[in-house]
């Protein structure tokens, strides 16, 4: 075994820190290299996709792949998960009917089924009859009429507030309630950057820029600016996480590859209303359109953080732009570019919040009283060739010692991980007992506490509310 191989791992987004921990457990020489002054930045994530349901146009696969690895992800990252439901509602304008998802929530549901056959730790969703439970229009008004619920426990009593705010109206019928949880972006960075101080081979060099790579026979030299000075390191390997600027790594290596970068917002609002948790409500809709999907995401304090697929809320005009034959990064117009670096002007905030909140009111007419909570979580996101409705995606590689980390979702990490492990099997970096390791010493005993205080200042730095870095309903 080669015992003292060098690992170099280029962004500390979720892709890169996750494996930077992870292999880091597995006893590996880890040094991460992280634009940002912390780990798990980038663009908003807030969700859970245990099976895919929030997209319609998804294949099976895929859906069946996000089940399983966000199964995965909430074993990996216990302390960063909502542990709340999602409710998906299907407008009555909308051209597709709710019941076209039954079939796929069934079949997910045997799926579920399956995983816990072969290990009872996948248990995580609550039991597979409880997966997702149907609402007739008659179902949820007589819901509307009962008392709320301040800690509800059953999908019942967590679809009461929701009835009592949807305009019942305006909806088809079954609407659905899905074990998908929420994923706390602030407790994921909190978790990874606390774990992997206690991991004495792991070297994570945060305000790091890697300013080019050279590549020879046996290894790679990284040049990267680092406190205002420029410093030059050999690695034996190379993983590729630099998240929409992963095509930037590839340029220096002259590599080819097809790839999608999209900038995307969502918008944080505070929202008072009667003091009971809500789950996650989604509405249905056509991507790109003005009747795009409403998502309406809830945290502690009265926060809600909400996206529209639509041009005017989360999705931008010429905010989706793909690689050329001269480079395999895709150039983003200088306006989103602006907005990553250097923030987002004033007015363009309150207007797209406005917007979002709109975009709600429609079916939630209470929702015209919430206000502005923060500047919009935002980024740019890749997506590995050019059909931009996949999601399920996890890694490339190029010859025997660069992986390119291609994930479309966070709950992909460990299929990511588990890929990059076999190649560095076959390279005699690791032993073939180390595949599918599963073993989240460092990361499963750190404190609740200690996440909660790191994710508070990591949400100070960000300029984001502190509640945002709790969860309404902790693992238990």
């Amino acid at each position: 075994m080669k015992k003292d191989a060098k690992i170099a791992i280029v962004g500390g987004g979720i892709a890169g820190a996750s494996a930077a921990l992870y292999l880091s457990e597995l006893g590996l020489d880890i040094t991460l290299f992280e634009k940002e002054s912390s780990l798990v930045s980038g663009p908003p994530m807030c969700h859970l996709h245990a099976g895919g349901n929030l997209y319609r146009e998804i294949d099976d696969a895929q859906c069946v792949a996000l089940l399983k690895q966000s199964i995965e992800l909430l074993r990996f990252y216990p302390q960063a998960v909502d542990f709340r439901p999602t409710v998906i509602a299907t407008p009555l304008e909308d051209p597709q009917a709710p019941t076209e998802l039954l079939a796929r929530l069934e079949m997910l549901k045997e799926e579920y089924t399956k995983l816990i056959t072969q290990d009872e730790a996948n248990a995580v969703l609550k039991t597979p009859q409880e997966y997702y439970k149907l609402y007739s229009k008659e179902d949820l008004l007589a819901l509307k009429e009962r008392p709320s619920v301040k800690k509800p426990k059953e999908l019942d009593e967590w679809m009461i507030v929701a009835a009592k705010n949807m305009e019942l109206d305006k909806l088809q019928y079954p609407v659905v309630m899905v074990q998908e949880y929420g994923l706390n972006m602030f407790r994921i960075s909190a978790s990874a950057s606390l774990a992997l101080a206690k991991l004495p081979n792991a070297k994570i060099l945060t305000n790091s820029s890697v300013t080019n790579v050279i590549c020879d026979e046996s290894q790679f030299n990284i040049e990267y600016e680092h406190e205002q000075q420029t410093h030059s390191e050999t690695f034996d390997y190379l993983i590729n996480a630099a998240g929409f600027r992963t095509g930037e790594i590839d340029d220096m290596l002259s590599l080819k590859r097809k790839r999608l970068v999209e900038f995307k917002a969502s918008y944080v609002v505070q929202w008072e209303r009667e003091d009971v948790l809500w789950p996650e409500i989604i509405f249905h809709g056509q991507r790109g359109t003005p009747k795009g999907m409403a998502q309406f995401t809830p945290y502690p304090g009265g926060h809600f953080q909400l996206h529209g697929m639509t041009e005017d809320i989360t999705l931008f005009e010429n905010g989706l732009v793909e690689s050329c034959e001269e480079s395999s990064h895709p150039k983003l117009d200088a306006i989103f570019l602006q907005k990553i670096n250097r923030g987002w002007h004033s007015s363009i905030i309150e207007e797209r919040t406005a917007l979002a909140v709109e975009h709600l009111t429609q079916f939630m007419p209470n929702f015209k009283t919430a206000k502005i909570a923060s500047k919009p979580l935002y980024g740019a996101q890749q997506i590995p060739g050019y059909d931009k409705t996949l999601r399920a995606s996890e890694v490339s590689f190029e010859c025997d010692r660069y992986a390119r980390c291609e994930i479309v979702k966070a709950s992909s990490i460990l299929t990511m991980a588990d890929a990059i492990t076999k190649e560095l099997i076959k390279l005699g970096y690791l032993d073939e007992k180390a595949l599918g390791s599963r073993d989240f010493e460092f990361i499963t005993q750190l404190n609740p506490q200690e996440i909660t205080s790191k994710a508070k200042s990591i949400c100070e730095q960000r300029e984001y509310p502190l509640a945002m870095a709790e969860v309404n309903c902790p693992v238990s």
